[in-house]
């Protein structure tokens, strides 16, 4: 799991829709409390930018003419000792999806 941090409009759908389920994964960690240090330790996760994020890749997908039906509106991560700036290494995350998916390159070309 992870957020990949990438323009939604340069996703492939398997991306777009897989980084959607991975916020709600995080999102029913975080309600439960699980530990999320290896996420965090990783740069795959930053939970002050999930609801953001989830709302983003939602807007993408209405974009593309898709339905939508599971709002995330709170995350509680207080139980978390977060770093002071963003885990998270966007363009890392972007090459890694990119060297990944040639559908995702192929959608990133529709917007160069």
């Amino acid at each position: 799991m992870r957020m990949w941090m990438v323009n939604p409009k340069h996703m492939c759908r398997q991306h777009l829709l897989g980084e959607h389920r991975e916020c709600h994964n995080f999102f029913g960690t975080l309600c439960r409390h699980i530990s999320i240090k290896g996420y965090l330790d990783k740069g795959e996760l930053d939970p002050r930018l999930l609801i953001e994020r989830h709302d983003e890749l939602v807007r993408e997908m209405l974009r593309r003419g898709w339905n939508h039906y599971s709002p995330i509106d709170t995350v509680d991560y207080s139980y978390v000792q977060l770093p002071d700036h963003c885990c998270i290494d966007k363009d890392k995350s972007r090459d890694l999806l990119f060297s990944r998916c040639e559908r995702c390159r192929e959608q990133r070309k529709k917007y160069e």
